[in-house]
């Protein structure tokens, strides 16, 4: 089955010869792989992406027949493609003030060859990450860290808005199964702690974890950043301190992308230039050109990852944790630094809109941001509006 699914709508008014012959040079020229199915709309909400081509004039009254049967069959939003002949793109206009009266979401794919392609791209992306989302298993390896005062979520929340089941699972089973590491040098101990996330990850049949980290101190004297780092880099979405919260927002980033990407805290805000410093001990080694060991920042003991990743485009993002918003920025990450005073990986971003740096001294969703590689802000608000989760003003 291909990505995208085409389904016309056409006026009997017009000539179907003539109709066929727009139709093939228009959809010719977007050069997409897709299904085309007519008005054979029976497998309609099966696709990753299903686009409506309104082709003609005059079919309002045929889309309005056709919606209670096409809302039954899926609950997505409607994406109506048309190329503006024929009156179509009239009919389009008509056809979207309808859904809007009632409530229900869509949009038009009209204009250039190359936005509409750029549009499709970014639509397909999204709902792939949608369907991905649906059906994880991720697991809270411990409570949330005592200091997340703003960070509770309701699982059945998460269940119903983004199909992701939180499985809790009791901190004392890793405890037991690591032990007390402190006879073993630092880097084998660390690598004793990624060997039993890795067999608790498979028990319990996970896609991901949060871990509820600083426990291991006291107990293992050890830390789980060298073990986070090596497990987000296979794919096994890796979260710090039990922030549940931040190991949403890295497994969306995950489902979109295939990066977890780097869970940190500001450091260090300068709002008129729109830069800001996020540190913490542990990155995706899959986000980094080279790393070095060092302790664990706060403690002084056991393992931190000191990441060195390539200057280039970022997007941080965080969504909250009754998912009644979300907060995403592009930027440019400058540089890595390596001062002793902060936790080990820490990058200087600088915002594309310094002004939105203002939103994490007036408004911010917990301490905790996923960077992540790429400007992916487009394609991140097509997810969360799949989700029905609103954005933050910033």
């Amino acid at each position: 089955m291909r990505d995208i699914a085409i389904y016309t709508l056409t006026s009997a008014l017009h000539d179907e010869e003539a109709v066929a012959a727009v139709t093939r040079d228009f959809l010719g020229s977007l050069g997409i792989d897709y299904d085309f199915r007519g008005n054979d709309y029976s497998d309609f909400g099966q696709h990753p992406l299903d686009l409506i081509y309104v082709r003609t004039g005059g079919t309002e009254g045929i889309f309005r027949q056709l919606l209670p049967t096409l809302r039954q069959q899926s609950s997505r939003p409607f994406r109506l493609l048309t190329s503006g002949k024929s009156n179509s793109l009239a009919a389009s206009l008509e056809i979207l003030s309808y859904l809007r009266r009632h409530e229900l979401q869509g949009e038009i794919l009209h204009g250039s060859t190359e936005y509409i392609t750029t549009r499709l791209r970014t639509l397909t992306q999204a709902e792939q990450a949608c369907q991905r989302l649906k059906g994880l298993r991720l697991g809270i390896i411990g409570a949330p860290s005592d200091w997340l005062i703003s960070s509770d979520t309701d699982p059945a929340l998460i269940r119903e808005r983004m199909g992701i089941e939180l499985v809790n699972v009791e901190i004392q089973e890793l405890i037991d199964a690591v032990g007390d590491l402190s006879h073993l040098p630092a880097r084998e101990g660390a690598e004793v702690i990624y060997d039993q996330l890795k067999r608790l990850v498979n028990r319990h049949h996970l896609q991901g974890f949060t871990l509820r980290c600083f426990d291991l101190l006291s107990t293992a004297h050890n830390t789980g950043c060298l073990a986070l780092a090596h497990l987000n880099a296979e794919g096994i979405v890796s979260g710090c301190e039990g922030d549940v919260p931040a190991l949403l927002s890295m497994a969306v980033v995950n489902a979109l992308t295939g990066v977890s990407g780097f869970q940190a805290n500001p450091a260090r805000i300068h709002t008129e230039r729109g830069e800001l410093l996020f540190a913490h001990c542990t990155i995706p080694l899959n986000m980094v050109e080279r790393y070095e060991l060092d302790t664990h920042f706060e403690s002084g003991i056991g393992i931190g990852i000191r990441g060195f990743s390539k200057a280039g485009p970022v997007t941080l993002f965080k969504l909250s944790p009754d998912l009644n918003r979300y907060f995403v920025a592009e930027g440019e990450l400058e540089s890595c630094q390596a001062k002793p005073d902060l936790c080990r990986t820490q990058q200087v971003i600088r915002l594309a809109n310094p002004q939105q740096s203002r939103y994490f001294l007036t408004n911010p969703i917990g301490n905790h941001h996923i960077v992540a590689p790429g400007h992916l802000r487009e394609t991140l608000e097509v997810v969360l509006s799949l989700l029905n989760i609103p954005s933050t003003q910033a």
